[in-house]
């Protein structure tokens, strides 16, 4: 007899409705833990009536509640972490201590990474980067790189642009162009950061993001843009690797346009500020740029590839993803979160490798997510690529 997971989604916050929702829908049950159950009885509302959505309380500060947590998992139970990406590791160790899968939309790290070995000896998924950026983006990636090998159009040594941007911003324009779901802190910080890609054919980074915002015309719109955090690893990562005249590949943060002009003495402030700083600047940003109960919010996503021979037809392809969504259906929430419940599907029927990884490469995999994710009412625009499995 096959006994069906149980799914344990941790954490009910903004990112995470129509997640919990899909798959209480999908598989039947979820159990959602949080400090408070406000946020996912509001949910309760939107599951069918035939399908089940517990809700426990889970408090990692508090001894008593996190054995509560212990004594509910189940070998082979899936959890998912909506919490801080800090959290992510500790849950992931929590998973392999009870013989559970797991899955975050968070960035994979080293230290995530060095789970791997156990991960894979006990036949366990640690899934991670199942979002929207990280996550669908490299989704479209892989298909793209597909698409362009089976045209015959790589390892030939023709000129390669590849990009790939992504970013959330109100649905109405402002004159600030942007707000805010949550603590701005995170968005200010991560400008500071530096960036690396190849432009004009060799490697280049980028200090701080206002040092190299790219104008782009976009689903015939204009919008701005900046690299963000390492593209280099991503080119192998890609299929890409063994290219000899990759020309771009930058994979960066979409902004409305305005945005630089609107946010210069934000810049100013950012480059000069301490910590005590930032933490103030944040909080009067957070004040001042706030989305309103019920406003819309907006999601872009949009990954190209271009590839020019020496001689003959260039050939491109992309993918594209425009979205707009408010309340618990937020475009962000969406996005996020309804990636992360295909991979909780692809957990649920068996179809994920044991061991810590990414969102998947293989390409059968990767377009029945992409199949699920329009069928959960996701608008993707393909050019020049057969989306069907």
């Amino acid at each position: 007899m096959t006994i069906t997971p149980n799914i344990h989604w941790i954490g009910a916050g903004l990112a995470s409705g129509p997640g919990i929702v899909s798959l209480a829908n999908k598989w039947g049950a979820i159990t959602v833990w949080d400090r408070v159950h406000d946020r996912a009885a509001a949910l309760k509302s939107h599951i069918k009536k035939e399908s089940h959505c517990h809700i426990r309380s889970l408090n990692l500060d508090d001894d008593a509640s996190c054995a509560t947590f212990l004594a509910a998992l189940k070998p082979h139970d899936i959890i998912v972490s909506m919490l801080p990406a800090a959290c992510h590791l500790t849950m992931a160790k929590i998973a392999l201590s009870a013989k559970c899968h797991m899955v975050t939309s968070s960035y994979l790290t080293d230290e995530m990474m060095a789970l791997n070995a156990e991960a894979t000896e006990k036949g366990l998924s640690l899934v991670n980067e199942v979002g929207l950026d990280p996550g669908i983006d490299h989704l479209f990636a892989h298909i793209l790189v597909d698409a362009a090998r089976k045209a015959g159009m790589l390892g030939q040594g023709h000129d390669i642009d590849f990009i790939s941007y992504c970013g959330g911003f109100p649905a109405l324009e402002t004159a600030f162009t942007y707000k805010f779901s949550w603590t701005p802190l995170g968005v200010l910080t991560a400008l500071k950061n530096p960036a690396q890609m190849i432009k004009d054919g060799g490697a280049h980074t980028v200090e701080k993001a206002w040092d190299n915002i790219t104008e782009l015309s976009l689903l015939e719109e204009d919008f701005e843009g900046y690299a963000n955090r390492n593209s280099l690893p991503y080119i192998t990562e890609y299929g890409l690797g063994g290219e000899t005249s990759l020309r771009r590949f930058v994979r960066g943060t979409l902004r409305l346009k305005g945005w630089q002009k609107a946010w210069k003495d934000i810049f100013a402030a950012v480059e000069q500020a301490s910590p005590k700083d930032l933490k103030e600047l944040s909080d009067d940003l957070w004040q001042k740029h706030p989305y309103k109960v019920g406003e819309e919010d907006r999601v872009v996503l949009h990954v190209a590839l271009m590839i020019t021979p020496k001689k003959g037809k260039e050939w491109k392809a992309s993918l594209s993803l425009d979205m707009i969504g408010s309340g618990w259906q937020s475009a962000m929430a969406s996005t996020v979160s309804l990636t992360v419940s295909e991979a909780v599907s692809a957990l649920m029927k068996g179809r994920l490798p044991a061991g810590v990884q990414a969102a998947p490469h293989d390409i059968s995999e990767a377009r029945l997510w992409v199949k699920g994710l329009k069928e959960d009412g996701l608008k993707i625009r393909s050019v020049n690529v057969q989306m069907a499995p």
